[in-house]
């Protein structure tokens, strides 16, 4: 026995376990892993519970914070508004999209300058004629102020329902019709 004793006592003396050692090399230790999981998921909890410890604020910070969440909503909501109107009433909402066609091109740049700063953009590079753009709007009002007309002529010619307690009488086969139907 004292051979085996101290083939053990090489291999599983001194509290070591050369086999666990060993294989530890090629395979992470589960209790270990698990602390080290544990004790990362601790502190992110902390971490998240210190963002939210805010002091309290005045009136004017919330306010300011609850105007700061309003533009996005507001133009979502604007377009799907938009959309809906555009099928209710198409006459109307012509009307306003060609009174929209004589912004001119330098305008909607600082509009998309401003809508694209806002929401973070990081360019806005661009260079314009801003005499050819001005030019090229005031071309289009004549055919703007035609349309225009044209659509509110719509609005006012609508025809009307036909009557049908009358008998046609100058089809002579929904004449015969008619008769038969009364």
């Amino acid at each position: 026995m004292g051979l085996i004793e101290r083939i053990f006592s090489s291999i599983f003396g001194d509290g070591r376990n050369v086999i666990v050692e060993t294989a530890q090399v090629f395979r992470e230790n589960a209790e270990g892993a698990s602390a080290r999981d544990a004790l990362i998921k601790q502190q992110a909890m902390q971490q998240f519970a210190a963002e939210f410890m805010v002091p309290r604020r005045g009136w004017f910070d919330r306010l300011m914070d609850g105007l700061n969440r309003l533009p996005r909503p507001l133009l979502a909501f604007g377009t799907i508004g938009l959309f809906i109107v555009a099928m209710v009433d198409p006459v109307w909402f012509s009307t306003r999209m060609q009174g929209i066609s004589l912004v001119p091109d330098p305008l909607w740049w600082l509009m998309g300058a401003i809508v694209s700063f806002y929401f973070g953009a990081r360019h806005q590079a661009h260079s314009q004629d801003f005499q050819r753009s001005i030019a090229e709007t005031m071309a289009r009002v004549p055919a703007v102020i035609d349309n225009t007309r044209a659509l509110e002529a719509l609005r006012a010619n609508t025809p009307e329902a036909p009557d049908i307690a009358k008998a046609p009488a100058d089809n002579p086969a929904l004449a015969a019709w008619y008769q038969t139907k009364t």
